[in-house]
Order: C-alpha cells, then sequence, then structure tokens
C-alpha cells in the first residue's frame, strides 16, 4: 500500500473565497506520478483555465524524477484535467459571464494511488477581506495559548 500523498495550495484560501470544488483527475507521464508520490509537486502558483473546451492547470510544478532514464517530463508543462462534460460547461460557463477564477486547491492521491487534482471555482477577496482572515486566525491562535495555559 502507499502512502497518500496530500499537497496544498494554502495562498490559494488567503487570496480567494471557494465558492464550489470538485475533484479531477490529471494525464501524467510515468515519471510525473512517480515525483508526485515522492511528494515533490508545488501547486502554489497554479490556475487552471480553458483551452478549446478542456480544462488544463497551467504553471504545475512536478519535479523530474531522479531515477529516470531518456523519458524525463517538462517540470512546469500544461497538464489536462478530466472532468465530467456537465462540469466542464458549467465551469467555462461561470468563468465566461460571472469573471470566476478556477484555482487547483489540493493535489493528493486517493486509495487507488491515482493522483487527482482538487479545484475550486473561486472569487478573489479584497484587501479589508484578507486583513479580516488574518485578524480572525490571530484571534484563534491567541484563544488556543490561553486555553491552553488555563489547563
Amino acid at each position: 500500500m502507499q502512502k497518500t500523498v496530500n499537497i496544498l495550495n494554502r495562498r490559494a484560501r488567503f487570496d480567494y473565497e471557494v465558492l464550489e470544488r470538485y475533484n479531477a483527475g490529471i494525464v501524467l507521464a510515468g515519471s510525473e506520478i512517480k515525483s508526485i508520490r515522492l511528494g515533490k509537486a508545488s501547486i502554489a502558483e497554479s490556475f487552471c483555465e480553458f483551452q478549446n473546451h478542456e480544462l488544463f492547470a497551467i504553471n504545475t510544478n512536478i519535479e523530474e524524477y531522479a531515477y529516470s532514464r531518456s523519458f524525463s517530463h517538462a517540470p512546469k508543462s500544461e497538464r489536462k484535467l478530466l472532468l465530467n462534460r456537465r462540469e466542464l460547461k458549467s465551469l467555462e460557463k461561470s468563468v465566461q459571464n460571472q469573471g470566476l477564477t478556477i484555482v487547483p486547491l489540493r493535489l493528493f492521491t486517493n486509495e487507488k494511488g491515482l493522483a487527482k487534482l482538487e479545484i475550486g471555482l473561486c472569487r478573489g477577496k479584497k484587501n479589508y477581506d484578507k486583513r479580516e482572515t488574518m485578524k480572525e486566525r490571530d484571534t484563534k491562535r491567541d484563544l488556543d495559548r490561553i486555553k491552553k495555559e488555563y489547563k
């Protein structure tokens, strides 16, 4: 049994308000999935966009697998995402009409060992929303510290 991989995009939750979440499969090469299973991937700077009615993850960084020979992959290539046709149509419509953004939130492996990408339909936060998020995080940290000292 393989260990589960869970690579988060923490910056996305700070910069965007997540409206809907979808789990999408990714089209990968053999050396890419091996690198993901080792945890050598980053989705911090990535985003998703439509090209010819297909959804692609752009700027996703998957490092080269150290033990692959001549058939290695490009670390920052576009990777096609696999969703149902109905989900693709609704996502494309909401991006075009409402001006929303599709952002990768989490890269993980499921129980079968397949790599999946959790994407979110997001709306960008304003600066005052970001300040409010930081304030809530600080107050939660202070309350946890006080509770710990009280026990």
